[in-house]
């Protein structure tokens, strides 16, 4: 497996690191016993950086992982985040308030079972405490030797300049591929500019680049897609046509599958990025793996950009009453 730099300041990492979002939550049922030998798998195959949240069945995940990497700790490098809140009527709330943190931090050491976190995001930016004070929180945690490294997720690049500027920001993670190319506008080449590594999620659209599901019903049914728009409707048939543009260079391209050409751009657009698909299958990690070894020419690149020119995507990317606590 390749590696690339975390950030100006951070550690080396596998060039593809893996999601674990998806084996506790959002998209249908999940099997421990699998997720945990996927994440096995994904460790021989060289991939030493994991992403987990506090969020992800609100727990559940950062316990799954915890107990996938007992043992074999040395030398991975795990992600986690805090900031969304459950309340007790069911609502998702973002606190980024210091006494906040540190509490958000201490249940992650926990559930994690480890006595450092390698890199720990504020997972969506708390407009209703400035973003000094909370990343001012989660430099104290560096200092106790309880988080070694900063992130930020889903920032707005204002925000970005002004939490780095309390604390190095090793790494941004906020979505990006072939179908949301919104960080080009200015995230990708701050990031390049600040020493900052850009942490691609859902590179595969959610599953959507893969060309595996071409209609709303192979999804099950409490998988959170069907609320997404562009998963419904005309924008789902609309979305259809830029996967099969994939598919079709794919096929030209010969050894390779949508979902690697999807990867293999991701990849292709810096060294400071870092994509972490996530996948419950051992097929699919080694399918995403091995997305690594896909060189594209600068015709390949070209063409890509012609199929899947920004804003080509139909619907929003989240349901709308979500999108509001993005590029904060």
């Amino acid at each position: 497996m390749e590696r690339r730099k975390l950030g100006a300041l951070g550690p080396e990492v596998s060039t593809i690191g893996l999601g674990c979002m998806g084996m506790s939550t959002f998209y249908g049922p999940a099997e421990d016993a699998r997720s945990i030998a996927v994440i096995h798998r994904a460790l021989e195959l060289g991939i030493d950086f994991f992403d987990t949240a506090d969020m992800y069945g609100w727990g559940a995940n950062e316990e799954l992982v915890g107990r996938a990497l007992k043992g074999k700790w040395d030398g991975v490098v795990i992600a986690t985040k805090f900031g969304n809140v459950r309340t007790p009527d069911g609502r998702t709330v973002i606190d980024g308030r210091p006494e906040y943190v540190k509490q958000a931090c201490e249940a992650s050491l926990r559930r994690l079972g480890v006595e450092t976190i390698d890199l720990y995001y504020q997972h969506r930016v708390d407009p209703e405490t400035p973003i000094e004070e909370t990343v001012g929180a989660m430099a104290e945690l560096v200092r106790e030797g309880k988080v070694r490294w900063l992130g930020l997720s889903e920032a707005a690049p204002e925000t970005i300049r002004r939490a780095h500027a309390v604390h190095p920001i090793t790494a941004l993670q906020t979505e990006y591929s072939l179908w949301t190319r919104d960080p080009e506008d200015e995230l990708l080449e701050l990031c390049e500019q600040l020493g900052i590594a850009f942490v691609a999620y859902s590179p595969l659209g959610r599953g959507f680049l893969t060309g595996a599901i071409r209609s709303i019903d192979d999804l099950a049914p409490d998988d959170a897609r069907r609320r997404f728009p562009r998963f419904q409707g005309e924008n789902f048939k609309k979305n259809l046509e830029l996967v099969d543009a994939v598919r079709e260079m794919a096929q030209e391209k010969g050894g390779c599958t949508p979902a690697q050409l999807a990867l293999a751009w991701v990849l292709a657009r810096g060294r400071h990025i870092v994509p972490i698909p996530g996948t419950r299958s051992l097929e699919r990690l080694a399918e995403n793996v091995a997305a690594v070894e896909i060189d594209l020419t600068r015709e390949d690149l070209d063409r890509l950009d012609a199929v899947a020119p920004k804003g080509i995507t139909a619907g929003l990317r989240y349901p709308e009453a979500s999108m509001h606590a993005l590029n904060r």
